[in-house]
């Protein structure tokens, strides 16, 4: 959501930023906002004078307090149309010397957005010279080769199932002590894809960083319990737990290659440009990181019928580093994500963590 924000004030600026500016314009909203200011602090003097004559009323205050705090009320709003009214005064003075330099329009003028190299003045009349056919394609052929980057970036963002393997074997999901659907992962990053060619092509180098959030919660009333240099799983004899999760917080350096079939577009003149995300994409690779925190969330009844939302704090006998293989196959946008880590979650055990999800890789 900060992000759309994000983008609509960018536009909403870019928008404002591109209107043309004329002195007649620019006279008309500081004149405006004169008007704004004092009809303010008017209506602002108005409510205070109405304030004060209900106290006078009620007997809260004499006449002659409240003849005294409606000259300071009045007199402070004076003050307040004095500098705020100078100020606008002051961009009115700006504007009329900007008028007389030459640096704003009137607008009955003619404005040209035209490089001052292809303009000239007789007089008072300014004539600029028409560029010929051959010149704009030229211009065109550059834009369109800037915009055709050897690396493009996308924002990614990723969810779906966070579990756990045991030996490596895929058969050991169906006997895992930890939920199958409840348990979930979610990744934020950003990645950079480059061409191995000048030219377009349909293997990319993809590379980045990200930060994932991982997710486990606990069968039958079980919780972690850290016993040195091991962490078993125990089960919590007093209390049922309506919460057993583990989380795990890591940062990540993703590496792929990545075949993108999209179509390229090829123009009259046989300019071929690079497109991307258009269609069926294949990533595969792997990644290295490290953990930068781990704690587990319980959450229970005890004996007095109190809920209990207990945060252990511990490492719990994970692995700092963290590497592993990842890959991912979709169509445009949107593609199904594995990742699988290839070294221990936890020390001195074949536990391996293994995510399934969703992926979604935007220009």
């Amino acid at each position: 959501m900060k992000r759309i924000l994000l983008l609509l004030v960018l536009f909403c600026t870019t928008i404002a930023q591109s209107q043309v500016k004329t002195f007649e314009s620019e006279v008309r909203k500081i004149s405006k906002k004169i008007e704004e200011i004092t009809k303010q602090q008017k209506d602002s003097l108005k409510l205070k004078v109405i304030a004060i004559d209900k106290k006078l009323e009620k007997g809260e205050v004499s006449k002659s307090d409240a003849e005294n705090q409606k000259k300071t009320a009045a007199s402070y709003h004076a003050r307040q149309i004095e500098n705020l009214v100078g100020e606008q005064e002051l961009f009115l003075q700006i504007l009329v010397q900007d008028k007389t330099n030459g640096k704003i329009a009137s607008a009955d003028e003619e404005i040209t957005t035209e490089d001052d190299e292809n303009t000239f003045t007789i007089g008072n009349k300014t004539f600029r010279l028409n560029i010929n056919k051959g010149s704009s394609e030229e211009e065109k052929d550059k834009r369109k080769k800037k915009s055709n980057r050897v690396t493009t970036s996308q924002f990614v963002f990723a969810m779906g199932l966070n579990n756990v393997l045991n030996n490596d074997d895929l058969s050991s999901l169906e006997n895992s002590k930890y939920k199958f659907w409840q348990s979930h992962f979610y990744e934020l990053g950003w990645t950079w894809k480059t061409r191995f060619t000048k030219e377009p092509s349909k293997l990319y180098f993809k590379y980045g960083v990200s930060f994932l959030w991982n997710n486990l919660r606990l069968k039958d009333n079980q919780q972690h319990v850290f016993d040195g240099n091991t962490t078993n799983l125990e089960t919590r004899i007093d209390e049922v737990l309506t919460e057993s999760r583990l989380r795990h917080v890591q940062m990540n350096f993703p590496v792929h290659l990545e075949w993108d079939f999209s179509k390229n577009k090829t123009y009259d003149n046989g300019f071929v440009k690079d497109r991307t995300n258009r269609s069926v994409r294949f990533g595969v690779g792997g990644f290295i990181g490290f953990k930068l925190g781990t704690r587990q969330y319980l959450e229970y009844t005890d004996l007095n019928g109190v809920e209990i939302e207990e945060v252990q704090y511990n490492n719990f006998n994970m692995n700092t580093l963290n590497y592993g293989l990842s890959s991912y196959i979709g169509y445009r946008d949107a593609s199904f994500y594995v990742k699988y880590d290839l070294n221990p979650l936890f020390k001195n055990t074949d536990t391996r963590n293994i995510s399934l999800g969703v992926r979604l890789d935007l220009n």
